[in-house]
């Protein structure tokens, strides 16, 4: 499938901010796959498929991602403001409850998601979230300003675009096999011009990262975790046992797979195998 293609399938909701595209496939209960920066529903093609056989599939782009809409402003991107649209659009599609599937800043979304309406997921599936400071290391930090706003601006050059994307699933994948078909579902969303929400994530988030301990001991449902053992911008060693603890994770709930941050990219069958198990 092309990302034009995969683009077509989309569907679109008028969120108070902006425009925002979401794929809705399947029936029965609901899952919601939740991408991170710099990413987009893309990251989960190769597994909407199989998992919308059995439930019905909601994978959105977060407003300044993907295919959705990339409004003037930095502060709108902020990870409370992306919780309330996610529950917006959810409140939109008359889904009172579901199974949450997160990865990367996804997990920063949904901790704020949890502060709000807690009663609303009913399964958590953690993929490479960003979790606790202990296991933070993110690629790029910038202070605030003209020069990350300049660099930001770099990434929509193919030139520039290229190359970040290139060190990116280096550093990502333990052996980066994308092809040019899979590679444009993340170069396009940058050619235009939607990096404001990524200068957010990179010149705030990543230097005053938010301390969500006491909501995350506050989680009682079902929570499992799967993740890529050699991943170097979250990593899972540094923060296992307080995680563990503190989500009330089950025996048998930790899944770690041979590959690093991009796990959808790396090991989608499983991946989602675990899931329909879980």
């Amino acid at each position: 499938m092309t990302y034009s293609q995969f683009r077509s399938k989309q569907n679109t909701f008028t969120s108070k901010d902006g425009n925002i595209k979401y794929l809705d496939q399947g029936q029965g209960n609901v899952i919601v796959l939740l991408h991170g920066v710099p990413t987009s529903g893309w990251l989960y093609r190769h597994m909407i498929d199989d998992l919308s056989k059995n439930y019905r599939v909601i994978a959105p782009d977060m407003l300044g991602f993907g295919s959705s809409d990339s409004p003037k402003g930095y502060d709108i991107y902020s990870e409370e403001q992306h919780a309330d649209r996610l529950i917006a659009l959810m409140d939109h599609l008359n889904i009172e409850n579901w199974t949450h599937v997160m990865h990367d800043a996804g997990g920063l979304w949904t901790w704020e998601l949890f502060k709000k309406q807690p009663h609303r997921i009913e399964k958590l599936i953690v993929l490479n979230t960003i979790i606790y400071e202990e296991g933070f290391d993110p690629p790029i930090r910038f202070k605030p300003g003209l020069m990350a706003r300049t660099a930001m601006w770099s990434y929509r050059n193919g030139i520039t675009t290229n190359m970040m994307l290139k060190g990116l699933f280096k550093s990502g994948m333990t052996q980066n096999t994308l092809s040019k078909i899979d590679i444009e579902g993340y170069r396009r969303p940058l050619l235009e011009n939607k990096t404001r929400a990524m200068y957010y994530f990179f010149s705030q988030t990543c230097n005053n990262l938010d301390n969500y301990q006491s909501v995350i001991k506050s989680i009682d449902i079902p929570v499992t975790v799967i993740w890529g053992e050699n991943d170097s911008f979250l990593k899972w060693m540094s923060q296992q046992e307080k995680v563990i603890n503190d989500l009330k994770i089950a025996k048998g709930n930790i899944h770690l797979l041979k590959a690093r941050h991009f796990i959808q990219e790396e090991q989608p069958n499983i991946i989602t195998k675990i899931i329909l198990d879980f």
